[in-house]
């Protein structure tokens, strides 16, 4: 299966954004394996802009451990694709309903 992430986006039109406390903010810009593949690579990778305290809310380009962000930060934000594939990875919105991206940056 291709990787539908694997073209990069722009840090205002991101697939996804997860937030954790201490201000940390991860926009997923692009990712390098396909969201099954990522279940079985502890070391797949995603290209994100990251701010918190210690960017002094400036973004940072790069990359990091995709697990690292599920693991501390909760899913505030992500494009239809981005939760219909991770639908398969096992994430429940529970009902709720999650923004897109856009509507998330334009109420912040």
């Amino acid at each position: 299966m291709a990787n539908p992430f694997a073209k990069s986006r722009k840090t205002d039109a991101p697939y996804a954004i997860y937030q954790a406390p201490g201000g940390w903010e991860w926009r997923v810009l692009k990712t390098y394996k396909a969201p099954a593949n990522e279940l079985k690579d502890r070391y797949a990778r995603w290209m994100v802009a990251a701010k918190s305290e210690n960017t002094w809310g400036e973004f940072e380009m790069g990359d990091t451990y995709a697990n690292e962000i599920i693991t501390y930060g909760r899913l505030v934000a992500a494009t239809p694709e981005w939760l219909e594939a991770r639908k398969a990875s096992g994430f429940q919105s529970w009902g709720m309903k999650v923004p897109t991206p856009e509507e998330f940056i334009a109420s912040n």
